[in-house]
């Protein structure tokens, strides 16, 4: 039996990745932070999965989380916040609470996932970065700073892991229609979808694929790939 933790894994793309892994026939374990509403629409749609109220930024959550666990082979780091706001209008206690959830999560889940990956002799970390993170979007300094942070991380921790034979790498969508771009109106969404050569926002299910793919390949590690329409070439 093969063992994956998936956090923020209720909804958009770390509910698709439930669904894949689970369907590939891996034990999942899925953690979550808020919405008991979102944990009870998730344990009906993947009852075979496990869902953990954890916060990614406490350490002491996450530690207790990956201890339940009886083995781990693949970690995706998904869990994220969004802010959008301009710089002189955000406070200090939310770039902080950006940064621990969207940077500081994926720190925190990599530390403790660390010896289970080890006691399997291989294994993939799978971290979810986003095109900001690449190139910084305007009014989401704190958001894209956050996710620069993921795939800097990325990169240093897959020399440090490789001689463990654990491939880290990241992935960073564009526009995916998820609740995260709720906020949307119809007009911006239009106009969005212009800047984008394929013309579409990118699905959950998509993303959730390219990511069951890039934790099979065994040489594949320390890349960042993009999965954006186009969006940034």
């Amino acid at each position: 039996m093969k063992y994956a933790m998936i956090t923020g894994g209720t909804r958009g793309i770390g509910l698709a990745c439930v669904k894949r892994f689970s369907e590939a026939g891996f034990c999942v374990t899925a953690l979550y932070s808020h919405s008991e509403e979102d944990a009870k629409q998730a344990r009906a749609l993947c009852p075979a999965a496990s869902f953990i109220r954890a916060d990614v930024s406490k350490e002491e959550e996450v530690k207790k989380a990956f201890e339940s666990l009886p083995a781990l082979d693949v970690l995706v780091n998904n869990a994220g916040i969004s802010l959008f706001a301009q710089v002189q209008d955000t406070l200090w206690e939310q770039f902080e609470h950006v940064m621990a959830v969207n940077a500081g999560g994926v720190f925190l889940c990599c530390k403790h996932a660390f010896k289970k990956l080890l006691e399997r002799g291989e294994g993939a970390i799978v971290n979810v970065s986003s095109v900001w993170g690449e190139t910084g979007g305007s009014c989401e300094s704190a958001y894209s700073a956050s996710k620069g942070a993921v795939i800097a991380f990325t990169k240093a921790l897959a020399k440090e892991l490789a001689p463990s034979h654990i491939t880290v790498n990241c992935v960073s969508p564009g526009v995916i229609d998820t609740q995260m771009n709720a906020r949307l109106k119809e007009g911006e969404r239009e106009s969005l979808k212009e800047e984008i050569p394929l013309g579409r926002f990118g699905g959950a299910e998509e993303v959730a694929e390219l990511i069951f793919r890039i934790a099979e390949q065994k040489y594949l590690t320390g890349q960042d790939i993009a999965l954006n329409g186009g969006y940034l070439i």
